[in-house]
């Protein structure tokens, strides 16, 4: 079982960052793919980023130049950082850590608003 802990989230104004911080415990960022998803009120969870235990990235085209996905292996820990926000980022970001489709688990969920 591995138990992700979000932070980092809250309330920013138009143009302003944050940074997300998911520590996995229990598994380790080394070997699985690690990835942010949000979902905003009313519509379905969807992909911000990925990186694999390579450390290949993927995002979403609504984030590209904007966001960046980074994993710490000392600290077991994963980040997205995230610049110029917009207020259409605002949702609520989880991190999910996959390794087999049966060792698929997501955190808590971390609220993003971007507001002025």
């Amino acid at each position: 079982q591995v138990q992700l802990v979000e932070s980092g989230g809250g309330l920013v104004q138009p143009g302003g960052s944050l940074r997300l911080s998911c520590e996995a415990r229990g598994g380790s960022v080394g070997v699985a793919t690690l990835g942010w998803y949000r979902q905003a009120p009313g519509k379905e969870r969807e992909l911000v980023a990925t990186i694999a235990s390579e450390g290949d990235t993927n995002y979403a085209d609504s984030v590209k130049g904007r966001f960046t996905i980074s994993k710490d292996k000392h600290w077991n820990t994963a980040y997205l950082q995230m610049n110029n926000l917009k207020p259409e980022d605002t949702a609520v970001y989880y991190c999910n850590y996959h390794f087999t489709t049966q060792y698929d688990f997501w955190g808590q969920g971390t609220q993003v608003t971007v507001s002025s």
